[in-house]
């Protein structure tokens, strides 16, 4: 039994049938390489002798003689160290491979097995993992750079004193806020869509005098959370391609239109979003309160935006990350039925 595991751990071509380690054929061919290169180099260096006098001659004989072994031997190494990760690679495969359809066997016989419950711990892990791993990597710009443009536009307005303090309500109740200038349809558009990346500094401006609007910033908030909820499944705004509808149907929404007379604003079509983000829906009360809120905090924006925007700006605003998620969590919450 030490043996058969002696054997599994080792790479294959390395032990021979006694359980001894033998040379591989790139060890072997390195070797010869190095014997052959030693006695030719050696032989010219040390019987001919070099022009260079004084120690800077030996210098340049050792490496003359020396450093192409050095290389070969690190290029024969590096041969070895990528078929040992390939064959294991190979291994790894192999096992959740037999785990799988071993999963499957007893699932379609319907034995009841004791084992049948280990496997499909085994395969949820393996399934998590790589759920986990993928979330890692493929935070893609729409999560985060809606996180990070709300973390560097927070992060001074945390460490700046309260308005209430430098600026307080004025005498007649009227709030400090209502001094700031309206917020332009532009940079509306703009922090809806967030800074693509860190270097955007003109999305990050828009993002600063966008969330200086209370109704702004609460749709800002909720769009944030929602996209948050959905990278989690894999799921980002700028992987989606919907088709955009026409002014004329997002005007319609604006003044109460639903149902089927909006239903070109659903144009999210990608199957596993949607089929995602319905199963997240019924199962994840945190994820369909975030849903509903962002959804009603859109359509209370809209109808106010809709007021002054020209149609431009409105298919503008249409092809948003924010808006991408309310086609999207629209669709599979009915609201376009």
């Amino acid at each position: 039994m030490a043996d058969s595991n002696d054997s599994r751990s080792a790479p294959l071509g390395m032990l021979d049938g006694t359980g001894k380690r033998r040379l591989s054929a790139v060890e072997i061919a390195a070797l010869l390489a190095s014997l052959l290169w030693l006695l030719l180099s050696g032989g010219y260096v040390f019987v001919l002798g070099t022009e260079v006098p004084g120690g800077l001659g030996f210098v340049l004989a050792v490496m003359v003689v020396f450093l192409p072994v050095a290389m070969i031997w690190v290029a024969a190494l590096t041969a070895r160290a990528a078929r040992i990760m390939r064959e294991e690679s190979t291994r790894l495969q192999a096992a959740i491979e037999a785990i799988r359809k071993s999963y499957l066997t007893q699932a379609q016989t319907g034995r009841n097995d004791p084992s049948a419950s280990t496997l499909a711990r085994k395969l949820d892990e393996i399934g998590a993992a790589q759920r986990k791993i993928e979330t890692t990597l493929a935070m893609l710009g729409s999560t985060r750079a809606a996180q990070a443009a709300l973390q560097q536009v927070q992060a001074p307005a945390a460490a700046a004193p309260a308005p209430a303090d430098d600026q307080p309500a004025l005498s007649l109740g009227t709030p400090a806020e209502a001094l700031e200038p309206p917020l332009v349809n532009a940079d509306f558009i703009r922090a809806l869509n967030f800074p693509d990346t860190a270097e955007d500094l003109e999305g990050f401006a828009a993002l600063r005098r966008a969330l200086k609007d209370r109704q702004a910033a609460q749709l800002i908030q909720a769009s944030q959370d929602v996209l948050t909820l959905l990278s989690q499944d894999g799921i980002y705004m700028d992987d989606l391609r919907p088709d955009l509808a026409r002014p004329e149907v997002w005007r319609d929404f604006a003044k109460g239109s639903r149902g089927r007379a909006v239903a070109a604003l659903g144009g999210v079509r990608d199957r596993s979003s949607l089929a995602l983000s319905s199963g997240r829906m019924k199962q994840d009360a945190i994820f369909r309160d975030a849903a509903h809120h962002f959804l009603r905090l859109y359509d209370r924006a809209f109808v106010r935006f809709a007021e002054t925007a020209s149609d431009s700006e409105i298919a503008e605003l249409s092809n948003t990350r924010t808006a991408r998620a309310f086609m999207l969590l629209g669709r599979v919450a009915g609201a376009f039925d």
